[in-house]
């Protein structure tokens, strides 16, 4: 993709195996498709390999849970490519990124992207990041902007809804329009995660039998209290962690106490 600012060198395209899954959820290699990874192809686990190390640390039960969610992050800033991070790592298998907009300079500060992805479409450069740490997850990207005209369409396949945006009016739109159209997917929206201190201000707090609110509700961008990355992370974790939390809970399976 071309972009005005100039690119570094990317790593090779190598060719990888799709990972399938049994009636049990057991993994096995499939056909292969093209992705890039960097380092020596060599290195790179068998989709196999990775599952069976997301089972060692998850449970079976779990991980195939995980791995079957159909997940959307609706915009992909500062909480939604730290959502879409957390949940790549987590086996997640189905990830829907959705944002119009391109990298800038000014959002290294707390998004997930790297200085070399500036000028890239958010929804490509984040693509790559995640197929950088599960070259098997099935993403699916739209580079639009949300509108209530297109809500309907753009999640129908979607079960589980987490908004990111960053003006109030578009979260709230987002909000209403969800509720709306799909009263039966669960929403997980973000308010208050600006400056820097007060932890644990943030909270996950649930609105409605499928509508939830993380943050601390009050925080908002001023001079000295910008979004930074510490506490906008911590806000995208409480985001995360409620999906799986949710993921779980409606297939039946307990949370392990520590």
């Amino acid at each position: 993709m071309s972009t005005p600012h100039e690119q570094i060198d990317t790593p090779p395209v190598i060719r990888t195996a799709v990972c399938k899954e049994d009636a049990f959820g057991a993994a096995s290699a499939g056909t292969a498709i093209p992705g890039q990874h960097p380092g020596n192809p060599a290195t790179i686990p068998t989709c196999e390999e990775l599952q069976q190390a997301l089972i060692r640390r998850h449970t079976g039960t779990v991980q195939h849970r995980l791995s079957k969610a159909r997940v959307a992050v609706a915009g992909l800033g500062g909480l939604g490519s730290n959502i879409a991070v957390s949940l790549a790592r987590i086996g997640v298998g189905h990830l829907h990124l959705i944002d119009f907009d391109r990298v800038d300079i000014t959002n290294l500060n707390r998004q997930q992207y790297f200085i070399h992805q500036i000028g890239m479409e958010k929804t490509e450069a984040l693509k790559d990041i995640l197929l950088a740490i599960n070259p098997y997850l099935t993403i699916q990207t739209d580079c639009v902007r949300v509108t209530e005209k297109n809500v309907p369409a753009l999640f129908r396949d979607d079960t589980y809804i987490c908004e990111a945006f960053d003006v109030p009016e578009n979260k709230a739109m987002l909000a209403e329009t969800v509720l709306e159209h799909f009263p039966d997917k669960y929403l997980i929206a973000a308010s208050g995660m600006a400056g820097y201190g007060d932890s644990n201000r943030i909270r996950t707090r649930k609105i409605s039998s499928h509508f939830y609110l993380c943050g601390d509700e009050t925080s908002e961008v001023r001079e000295g209290q910008g979004l930074m990355a510490p506490r906008v992370a911590l806000c995208a974790a409480h985001q995360a962690n409620l999906v799986v939390e949710l993921i779980l809970r409606q297939t039946g399976t307990k949370r392990r106490q520590s």
